[in-house]
C-alpha cells in the first residue's frame, strides 16, 4: 500500500472527545453542565427555521453531542441523522430519542467517515468548529455530504476580547455556566476566517447573525453584532 492509499487522519482531538464524553450522563439535565445548550437551543433553531423549511428535509447534525439540537430539528419536521466522535454522547442521544418517541438515526463517527445513501439537504454544525484540529477540513467534509442547493448552518465563537470575557472568564470562571476548560481562546474563529473556509469548501455565505446569551434571564437572542457567539447560513455555490 502506498502512502496515498492510507485514509486521512480523523479530524478529532482526543482530549476534546474525552471532555465531552465526561458530560454525557448529564447532557439532558437542564440544570447540569450542558444547561446553556438547552437555553440557547430555541435561538439556534429559530435562526434555522427563519432561513429555510425543515419539513421533510434530510438534515445531518454534525457534532450532535447528546442530541439537543437533533431532537428539536426532528420535532420541527426534519428527517435527522446525528453524528459525533463521542460514543458516550451518541449512546445518550439514542436513549433519549427512544424515550421521546423520535425517529433519529445516530452514529458514533466523524462526518468524514459518514456514508449516506443520498446527499443531505441541510447540514448543521453548531459549537464544533472550535473543538477540532482543522475547522477548514471539517467544513469541506460537510460540503461533501450535501447535494446541489444544499445548505449549512454553523455556530461558533469569535476570537475577540469580548468573547474571551464572556465565554471563558464569565461563563466558565465567574458564573460557572460551563465546566472550566470547555473552551480554548486560541481556537475561536473570526467571521472573516470562517467566510474564507466556507468559500474554499464550495459555499456562498448568505447570512450572519450574532447570538447574545443573558445568564440572568437564561435566554439567548439574535443580534447584529457577532462579537461573541455568531451563526452563519451558507448554501452550496452554483
Amino acid at each position: 500500500m502506498s502512502i496515498t492509499d492510507h485514509p486521512p487522519m480523523p479530524n478529532l482531538d482526543a482530549s476534546e472527545i474525552a471532555k465531552f464524553s465526561a458530560l454525557a450522563p448529564d447532557w439532558w439535565d437542564p440544570q447540569g453542565p450542558s444547561r446553556t445548550l438547552h437555553e440557547i437551543n430555541p435561538c439556534r433553531v429559530g435562526f434555522i427555521t427563519d432561513a429555510t423549511s425543515l419539513a421533510g428535509r434530510r438534515v445531518l447534525d454534525v457534532g450532535c453531542g447528546g442530541g439537543i439540537l437533533s431532537e428539536a430539528l426532528a420535532r420541527a419536521g426534519a428527517i435527522v441523522t446525528g453524528v459525533d466522535g463521542s460514543a458516550a454522547c451518541i449512546d445518550v442521544a439514542r436513549a433519549h430519542a427512544a424515550t421521546s418517541g423520535l425517529d433519529i438515526r445516530y452514529a458514533a463517527e466523524t462526518v468524514e467517515a459518514h456514508r449516506a445513501a443520498a446527499p443531505y439537504d441541510i447540514v448543521v454544525c453548531m459549537e464544533l468548529l472550535e473543538h477540532v484540529p482543522s475547522p477548514a477540513d471539517l467544513l469541506a467534509a460537510c460540503r461533501a455530504q450535501l447535494g446541489s442547493g444544499g445548505e449549512i448552518f454553523v455556530a461558533t465563537l469569535n476570537r475577540t476580547p469580548q468573547a474571551y470575557a464572556a465565554a471563558i472568564v464569565g461563563a466558565e470562571y465567574l458564573l460557572g455556566l460551563l465546566p472550566r476548560g470547555t473552551h480554548d481562546y486560541r481556537s475561536f474563529i473570526r467571521p472573516s476566517e470562517l467566510a474564507r473556509w466556507l468559500r474554499a469548501a464550495g459555499f456562498d455565505r448568505l447570512h450572519i447573525a450574532g447570538m447574545r446569551y443573558n445568564p440572568f434571564t437564561r435566554q439567548a437572542s439574535l443580534t447584529r453584532d457577532p462579537d461573541v457567539n455568531y451563526l452563519v447560513h451558507a448554501r452550496v455555490a452554483e
